[in-house]
């Protein structure tokens, strides 16, 4: 493995034929491989899974205390325990977590298939977690609030299909809000917020996705009355939802934030359609917050009329290719890398957009 010595196998047979062994330590070495891809939280998520699975005989929570709290010792683990059953428990187990990416190797035979598991990158930041004080438990329940208005906005079908996926992917719980009016939304924000607060103890994090038009700070309705950013953001700091104390609160708002655009270079991209104004805040009270929004301050935000929001659309695309092994900073990081370089045009003029990221998180966040 890149990055840090490569662990030593630790086959737990007493005997066996040479050939049963052979094949034995190879199988251990691809189930190691595929794990060490999982981040800590995955692992931990993993090993839930696995007491769960339904394949006799379960492994028992001792073994996996004993034995499974490293991606070596885990993949000992299944190929004792399981062995040329071992490829069907993992493939069982990673559609739980869900690592759908990682699954093409063990829907065949692995030892007979040359497709290379994918490696950690280089300075992945779970790469240095030392132990899982350094990242938010994402154990408990996760809820999100998806809100769009559709009228007038070509394309936001599309977003509200792939973000309900994404956000099914992630474990969340939606609520789904659409062509709210001001009232209407306030009101189910707040029975949403008020919601986390009852139940406490058991929330993990929550994301709340806005996709509308905007303009300074506000974004609008269907019958275009605006709600404050700024406000919706309150709702869910730590006086109004004590539920979300250290806890992750991420905002996915897609829409401009100003009347601005930047040319690019020229392409044969289909012409795309401006959202309107988005806002431009500061937290410096606030903890705990994951702010992303789909262009730089003052500019707009592009949504095309067939396929959607260009931010939405490149979050699914990353996610297929990488699932949830990256904290979400450099998930977002990657999902900017692909919007910065793609081109579009915007009435006949060409222009490109950039991600921007507030952040006062304490922790890693790993879905």
């Amino acid at each position: 493995m890149e990055g840090k010595p490569q662990e030593r196998l630790k086959l737990a047979v007493t005997w066996a034929p040479p050939k049963v062994a052979q094949a034995m330590e190879e199988l251990q070495r691809q189930l190691q491989e595929t794990l060490e891809v999982l981040s800590p939280q995955e692992l931990s998520n993993f090993r839930a899974i696995l007491k769960k699975v339904d394949e006799e005989p379960r492994v028992s929570p001792v073994q996996l205390e004993l034995e499974g709290r490293t991606a070596s010792g885990l993949a000992g683990l299944l190929a004792k325990h399981y062995y040329l059953r071992a490829p069907r428990v993992l493939t069982k187990v990673l559609k739980q977590l869900p690592r759908a990416d990682l699954l093409p190797r063990w829907q065949s035979d692995p030892t007979a298939c040359s497709q290379v598991i994918p490696r950690k990158l280089l300075k992945r930041s779970f790469d240095y977690v030392e132990n899982e004080l350094d990242h938010y438990d994402l154990s408990g329940k996760r809820k999100a609030f998806l809100m769009c208005v559709k009228k007038d906005r070509p394309g936001s079908d599309q977003d509200i299909r792939r973000m309900e996926h994404w956000l099914g992917q992630c474990q969340f719980e939606r609520t789904l809000c659409i062509d709210p009016d001001k009232k209407g939304l306030i009101e189910t924000l707040t029975v949403f917020r008020d919601g986390l607060n009852e139940i406490k103890d058991e929330i993990a994090c929550c994301l709340v996705t806005l996709m509308s038009h905007g303009e300074n700070g506000f974004i609008k309705m269907k019958n275009g009355d605006k709600v404050s950013l700024e406000d919706v953001f309150e709702m869910f700091n730590n006086k109004n939802c004590p539920a979300l104390h250290e806890k992750p609160k991420i905002f996915i708002i897609q829409a401009c934030r100003g009347e601005r655009k930047d040319n690019g270079i020229e392409t044969d991209d289909e012409p795309m359609e401006s959202d309107d104004i988005s806002e431009r805040r500061r937290l410096p009270t606030f903890s705990d917050y994951f702010i992303i929004y789909p262009t730089q301050p003052d500019h707009v935000a592009l949504r095309h009329s067939r396929d959607g929001s260009v931010m939405i659309a490149a979050m699914t695309e990353v996610f297929k290719q990488y699932g949830n092994k990256w904290h979400i900073v450099d998930f977002f990081t990657k999902v900017n890398n692909e919007v910065v370089r793609a081109e579009f045009y915007l009435h006949e003029e060409p222009i490109k957009v950039s991600l921007v990221m507030e952040s006062t998180l304490t922790r890693f966040v790993y879905f």
